[in-house]
């Protein structure tokens, strides 16, 4: 197709939205619709994603020392474990550090501060909090400490407790919990997308009816496939267009109604202030999945029930 024929069709394409007025408002308001739907599901995919993110971040394992450990031999094994793929980060707590935090979490008993008053040496050893890129990679991290890693030099353990088996079942369930939204968030998108192709569709169906007459013509007089196809899915494309702008436009005041109300049951989430933040590129999503919805329904149209 060239250049000429390619401005021809998109000049009839322009025309003929604007001519079908009323079926065109109809396309856009069903599009608009459907974006409504894949919009929701979009924020609602990551509003779920931040609080998996944050609940993730809460998530660690902890290992305590024997209090006759060398810092040495503690920072040795924290450099061996910081080069692991799937280790995120490693945080150091010496005794020291320990203690003092220890003091301030129990500053109120009495009891308990004059015991450690009481004790000539630091009753409490080094601590090393791990954090992995995902929650079923800590078992991976329990594996490696078992081995000769955590060895001293005379073949005993440096390490007197870690804390991964006390917090397997918490692990194990996010981990499902994780895997099972994605899923799901999956199996959703996919339905919803492909509602969406047949509902508006079936609408756009309307406006080439219209044309069918004219259509029939333009065959009779040797217009190819492409030619005849091309003004539709033009039309197509501009109803998503203005259904995308539509829907941003709707979902700005819904977001600002919902932003102080998300924060107090997804974690301190404003919906509102994550959809200013990635505004343009929740814009571009928009538009792109408008023009794609429109274009290729208007394209399925033609070819399904003009037999094009």
């Amino acid at each position: 197709m060239t250049w000429t024929n390619i401005k021809r069709v998109a000049r009839t394409g322009f025309v003929n939205f604007w001519r079908n007025a009323t079926i065109s408002l109809a396309s856009v308001m069903v599009m608009s619709v459907s974006l409504f739907v894949l919009m929701s599901l979009l924020l609602s995919s990551a509003a779920g994603d931040s609080v998996m993110s944050l609940l993730k971040d809460k998530v660690d394992v902890n290992i305590y020392f024997k209090t006759n450990v060398s810092e040495l031999e503690i920072l040795d094994l924290k450099d061996k474990l910081s080069v692991l793929p799937e280790v995120k980060e490693v945080t150091y707590t010496s005794k020291e550090d320990a203690l003092a935090s220890f003091k301030e979490r129990h500053k109120d008993n009495t009891l308990i501060l004059n015991s450690l008053e009481e004790l000539k040496d630091n009753p409490l050893g080094a601590i090393i909090s791990i954090k992995t890129k995902e929650p079923s990679q800590y078992e991976g991290v329990a594996k490696f400490l078992e081995g000769d890693v955590a060895l001293s030099a005379d073949g005993s353990s440096i390490i007197d407790n870690n804390n991964f088996y006390q917090n397997k079942m918490a692990i194990d369930r996010l981990t499902k919990l994780i895997e099972s939204s994605e899923k799901i968030g999956f199996y959703i998108f996919i339905v919803f997308i492909l509602m969406a192709i047949v509902v508006t569709q079936n609408t756009i169906r309307l406006a080439i009816y219209n044309s069918k007459e004219e259509i029939s013509v333009m065959r009779l007089m040797g217009a190819n496939n492409w030619y005849i196809r091309g003004p539709f899915v033009v039309s197509g494309i501009m109803s998503g267009l203005l259904a995308s702008f539509l829907t941003l436009v709707i979902f700005y005041p819904i977001t600002l109604w919902m932003g102080g109300k998300t924060e107090s049951f997804l974690a301190g989430i404003n919906i509102f202030a994550f959809y200013k933040m990635n505004f343009f590129q929740i814009a571009g999503k928009v538009f792109i999945s408008g023009m794609i919805l429109g274009g290729f329904s208007s394209y399925l149209s033609v070819r399904r029930y003009l037999h094009v």
